[in-house]
């Protein structure tokens, strides 16, 4: 029987949450088409704030990689936005003139920033806070500039300013009203949560209106209806959100606030259906993602004609996170009500404030501040209604002393939930965890998604974990396990690698008792890199277990073509190459041409066909771009033409480059080499980074720019560039031997320590040697794949004429 055409619009948590639900039900029901208007894989919205903050990176927070979608068949437009529907043809046309049909339809477009129409809200400098662009914004911003000012006192607005002040800005906090996170929090949390905040460094503007925002092409001042104004070099709004529904309107489906939708999440359209943000549901539309959650278990049955009983009934709002440290709670009705009585505790010493709203005996809300360990048990009450009247003030507030020193999981419920985002509850982890053998909280949270969100029950998941086994627990979760799919370390997948002589990534699955037949997108490339770099002239790489982008040695964007880098050897080139780019950028209608920060010309836009033909016209070595190898080397101009330069770092640079280049590393590696200590190759910031100093060079190791800046630790200095060379293969040879795959050096150095790497490589001359020796016999067997795809037909069949390619996740 053939498959139905499912069509899903938004690539975000709610609607690739619903898409998890459906495979579970019925995983070959659908052939999967999914449109997604940002250049990413699914990520976590949720955590922008911890990027912002410099606490993870993008890479960190995203849910489903392309692996993913390529592993459940599920065709991916990312950057591809559906403007209309017609629901009579049952097809989708998007902004590329793309037309897809359908026999269902998901909408899941979900919500927009409200933008404060201000005068001036137009100008350079004013942004929102939503979306993985928005975050890019605010960490570029705040390597120029210094002030911000935040319009939004509520959750978004404090998160803003918090990364902000993370990353070095004054932060004024505008917000209309007289306290802070008035949906989440009373006035008597609020204001105590207002003064953490102060200590932190946060200045308040309460009940302030905002009137203009001041400037000429770019923001300078805000300004307010009590005629003040403020010094302002970024604004960022964060004062709401509205739902997505123009799409839907412009279809012709029935909308008010959001898209409406019955119990089953069907709108007013045939085989249409919305989850999340953009739907309205009885007159509700949620913004939190436990009711978007529950929308897609909804879904998913009906749509794969299963059980789906009563469909969605509904939400009681609650929201447990942490605000700049501080951990808060609220759930259902919590301002004072004349018909409802509370029981109050504060303690302004220890920073701790809980509130329980009853109305006829029952629990109808709650609002915790500082100490939230009751939350998930005040939630179940009143969840469940639980009649309240035989019980005493302390009953209500499972304080351990009250409970005899018990823990808080212990205490609960096996139907209590611990994650409220994916409505995971203690029964089915202790299930999870004695079935499966987890021993992890990173194994359940693949298991059963429990953290997987806002993460804010992580903390829970581990002492439940630790009350569940017992004497087993010891130190188990400390235990970084290389994914899911085994128990093993990287540290022992290497050594069982050594040890039992294994050669192939399905060997080292099955002799190390791997818990999935195939592994999964973590831990093959993962293991075809250890078996790389344990076996390197014996090893034949296995490339259906590389990431795309490194199966295609070229980088693929997100319409589809690819960029193509061409080595430029220390950012040095001649007539004759500019000629050769410039006539194969004609040929081939390359639309982009773009200096790159390495120093590399990158042509962009160019057809998966062409690519082949591009790097044979081309006929240089790939600059490996793409890969999880040595990439460029940066260099000033040096001696030979500075007037401040004291070393020749073009010439190194080219040396240092044609000696590592195509070297597999466990991420990517960048280099540098200045001539002085003014820096112009930004060595400071390279994972291996050089500086001339008179007579000398400095050797710096560990930098890392982008989201997380790193500044480079001194390694060495040495006086040779013979001893530069000899260096770096040793420090390369002990991070690709001891670093765990996907780890950069700034984190590997982290783990491992600066001074134990000195002690290995500087004060340890035997094996100093050996890394040098394994670093050479390394560095013998090392082809260019350009080139070797050139003279192979088959490969450049299977790779450049199949179907398309889904983008790297890496």
């Amino acid at each position: 029987m053939s498959k139905r055409k499912l069509v899903l619009v938004g690539n975000g948590m709610a609607g690739v949450r619903c898409l998890e639900e459906i495979l579970k039900e019925d995983p070959d029901r659908f052939e999967i088409t999914v449109f997604g208007k940002e250049p990413y894989p699914n990520y976590n919205r949720i955590m922008l704030s911890s990027v912002l903050q410099g606490d993870t990176s993008i890479e960190d927070i995203v849910i489903n990689s392309y692996d993913w979608y390529e592993k459940h068949n599920i065709q991916l437009f990312t950057g591809e936005s559906v403007e209309q529907i017609d629901t009579l043809a049952k097809t989708v046309h998007t902004d590329q003139g793309r037309d897809v049909a359908y026999d269902d339809l998901i909408l899941a477009t979900g919500s927009n920033p409200f933008m404060l129409p201000l005068p001036g809200s137009d100008k350079e400098g004013v942004i929102a806070f939503r979306d993985i662009k928005d975050c890019q914004a605010m960490i570029d911003a705040s390597q120029k500039y210094k002030k911000a000012v935040v319009i939004g006192g509520g959750l978004l607005g404090l998160e803003a300013a918090r990364g902000l002040l993370n990353l070095g800005m004054d932060v004024d906090v505008v917000h209309i009203m007289d306290h802070l996170m008035e949906r989440q929090l009373d006035a008597s949390a609020s204001s105590m949560l207002k003064k953490e905040l102060e200590s932190q460094g946060m200045n308040f503007l309460m009940n302030h209106h905002t009137e203009a925002i001041l400037g000429s092409d770019r923001v300078k001042k805000v300004s307010f209806k009590d005629g003040r104004t403020v010094k302002a070099d970024l604004v960022v709004m964060a004062v709401g959100i509205k739902p997505n529904i123009a799409m839907a309107q412009a279809s012709g489906i029935q909308t008010n606030r959001g898209v409406v939708v019955d119990d089953y999440m069907q709108t007013s359209a045939p085989n249409v259906y919305a989850v999340g943000e953009c739907a309205e549901h009885r007159e509700m539309v949620y913004g939190l993602v436990a009711p978007l959650y529950e929308q897609g278990k909804a879904l998913a049955k009906k749509i794969c004609q299963k059980d789906a009983g009563q469909g969605y009934q509904g939400s009681i709002l609650s929201t447990k996170l942490k605000v700049s440290g501080v951990d808060v709670f609220s759930a259902g009705e919590f301002g004072d009500d004349p018909a409802a009585r509370a029981i109050r505790i504060q303690d302004e010493f220890e920073g701790i404030y809980k509130k329980v709203i009853i109305r006829q005996d029952k629990i109808v809300g709650a609002v915790l501040f500082g100490d939230t360990s009751e939350s998930t048990k005040l939630l179940g009450m009143i969840n469940q209604e639980t009649d309240t009247s035989d019980m005493k003030n302390i009953s209500i507030f499972q304080t351990k002393e009250a409970s005899g020193g018990e823990s808080t999981v212990a205490q609960m419920a096996d139907t209590d939930t611990i994650c409220g985002c994916n409505g995971v509850s203690k029964g089915d982890i202790v299930t999870a965890i004695k079935n499966d053998n987890l021993t992890t909280v990173a194994q359940i949270k693949d298991c059963t998604s429990a953290s997987r969100s806002c993460g804010t029950c992580k903390g829970l998941v581990g002492e439940l974990l630790a009350h569940t086994l017992g004497e087993e627990f010891e130190t188990a979760d400390e235990k970084e396990t290389v994914c899911s799919c085994t128990d093993l370390t990287h540290e022992e997948v290497v050594a069982n690698i050594r040890e039992k002589g294994l050669t192939h990534t399905r060997e080292v699955m099955n002799v190390l008792g791997w818990k999935t037949e195939e592994g999964c997108s973590k831990c093959r490339p993962a293991v075809n890199y250890y078996l790389g770099m344990v076996h390197p002239t014996d090893y034949e790489d296995e490339r259906e277990s590389r990431f795309v982008n490194e199966r295609m040695h070229a980088n693929i964007q997100k319409n589809g073509t690819y960029s193509v880098v061409p080595r430029m050897y220390g950012g040095v080139t001649n007539a004759k190459d500019l000629r050769k780019i410039a006539d194969v950028a004609d040929k081939y209608d390359v639309p982009l041409l773009k200096i790159t920060g390495g120093q590399r010309i990158d042509m962009l836009g160019i057809k998966k066909e062409d690519v082949p033909n591009v790097w044979k016209d081309l006929d240089m070595p790939s600059g490996y771009a793409y890969g999880k190898a040595v990439r460029t080397v940066k260099t000033c101009v040096g001696e030979n033409f500075c007037r401040f330069g004291t070393q020749d770092s073009i010439g190194l640079g080219i040396a240092i480059e044609k000696k590592f280049e195509r070297l597999n590393t466990p991420h990517k590696v960048k280099m540098g080499v200045s001539a002085c200590p003014r820096n112009c190759a930004e060595s400071s910031i390279k994972d291996v980074g050089i500086i001339g100093v008179e007579g000398a060079w400095e050797i710096y190791v560990g930098g890392n720019g982008g989201a997380t800046l790193k500044a480079a630790e001194l390694l060495c200095t040495v006086s040779t560039d013979t001893e530069v060379l000899y260096t770096i293969s040793a420090y390369l040879q002990y991070y690709r031997e001891t670093a765990h795959y996907l780890e950069r050096t700034s984190h590997w150095l982290d783990r491992v320590g600066l001074e134990h790497v000195k002690s290995v490589i500087l004060d340890n001359k035997e094996e100093r040697r050996e890394l040098i020796k394994r670093m050479e016999i390394a560095l013998d067997d090392l082809k260019d794949p350009w080139h070797e795809i050139i003279q192979n037909s088959k490969e450049q069949r299977d790779l450049f004429e199949n179907k398309a390619v889904p983008i790297s996740s890496k």
